[in-house]
């Protein structure tokens, strides 16, 4: 039944519930090459179908987060419902979920009951807080995450109101720890044999990566806040402005590479000026040279200054928006733009596989399925439904075909 190519070729997954953080999962273990069954409700489905930019009713976002997956339209409210998806859980290698804490347990689907159905089965968590904790069982969306998390503390201007960084990031920062936490417990497997549980925390994701912040305040007594474009003490690294307004990244913090910043603005002498010449008097002067440098800049078009970058060896990048994306020849050399067909035969485009793989080729990426278009093929091949019992879930609303 599985025809999917890729390094986690031949791996099974049951992905259920709705949004980003446990979705985006499924989507990167797809674009892996993994089978991912995809559990949704009969009529509403997935509620990522509607979310965000929509073209009659779907999601533009919907092709990509439901790639590579197959839609399998089960009830979980009702009893059957729940003795499919068992069916499934006999023939699967990973559970993918995010829940509310105690809800598999509440339908009789936590790891204790799926062990016994399959002793190998690896169920994955992906949740606001964790499976314990005195806030486990509490609502988590990722905004929450990220305040707690620590990152909108870091995020926006000196003295305004934390930001947000303009995409979902602890759902996606998340969704990365769950597929992690997936292959390492799949790597635990083929030693011991034996399945377990993956316990992802958004809020924890968030916090695992705000490097040194907890020990600059305990020990060094710093707690970082907000600063803008700027990272303290380290410069030059910034936005700079340009002729044709423009924003391009400089960051020449290194000693040599500044050094090079410095050839190139024909302005050698700062590289040996005492309060430049070195990484840290440099940090301490940070408004002065930057000023320096964004009058020279201002002074030629963002096109001209990333070339005369890239000859002298500075790391640069403009500052891009989706239409810089669409165009950049680097990204079409890397397949980082893939043009998924969604029911209304628009090519809808999406970031690529990442990463690459040398000898584990990927498959070209089938865009997200109508709700319940596999439903009948799965239960078929998986859980042994005959054409009997398929005509009583249906008349149930147990488990639906989508419409052809």
């Amino acid at each position: 039944m599985t025809t999917t190519s890729g390094p986690l070729s031949g791996l099974r997954v049951l992905e259920l519930g709705n949004f980003i953080a446990g979705p985006f999962a499924g989507q990167l273990m797809g674009d892996y090459g993994a089978e991912v069954l995809k559990i949704e409700a009969p009529g509403s489905g997935d509620s990522m179908r509607r979310w965000g930019v929509t073209m009659e009713g779907e999601s533009l976002w919907w092709p990509s987060i439901a790639r590579n997956k197959k839609s399998v339209a089960i009830d979980l409210r009702q009893t059957d419902g729940r003795e499919l998806v068992r069916k499934l859980v006999a023939e699967a290698d990973i559970v993918l979920e995010n829940f509310r804490p105690g809800t598999l347990a509440k339908w009789g689907m936590d790891y204790q009951s799926l062990a016994e159905i399959n002793s190998r089965i690896i169920l994955v968590h992906v949740s606001g807080f964790g499976q314990n904790g005195p806030r486990s069982t509490d609502a988590g969306f990722g905004s929450v995450g990220e305040a707690m998390g620590g990152i909108r503390h870091t995020t926006g201007n000196p003295g305004l109101p934390p930001t947000r960084v303009g995409i979902s990031l602890g759902d996606s920062l998340a969704a990365l720890f769950a597929v992690i936490g997936t292959l390492a417990a799949v790597h635990e497997r083929s030693v011991s044999g034996r399945g377990q549980e993956v316990d992802v925390a958004i809020y924890e994701a968030v916090a695992a990566l705000m490097e040194s912040t907890m020990a600059d305040h305990e020990i060094g007594g710093i707690t970082r806040g907000r600063t803008g474009s700027v990272l303290p003490r380290v410069a030059p690294s910034n936005v700079y402005p340009t002729s044709d307004g423009a924003e391009v990244i400089i960051a020449a913090n290194a000693d040599t590479v500044f050094r090079r910043l410095c050839t190139a603005m024909d302005r050698a002498e700062l590289a040996d000026d005492p309060k430049f010449a070195e990484h840290g008097p440099r940090g301490e002067n940070m408004a002065e040279i930057d000023a320096v440098i964004g009058a020279w800049t201002s002074t030629m078009s963002g096109d001209v200054l990333l070339k005369t970058m890239e000859d002298s060896g500075v790391p640069a990048g403009r500052i891009y928006t989706a239409p810089d994306m669409l165009a950049d020849p680097h990204y079409a050399a890397r397949e980082m733009v893939v043009r998924l067909v969604n029911q209304f035969g628009v090519a809808v485009p999406a970031a690529g596989v990442v990463p690459k793989f040398s000898r584990s080729q990927t498959a070209t990426p089938e865009p997200g399925p109508g709700l319940g278009e596999h439903t009948r093929e799965v239960l078929a091949a998986l859980a042994g439904i005959d054409d009997g019992e398929w005509a009583d879930l249906q008349s149930a609303g147990t488990a639906v075909q989508a419409r052809s």
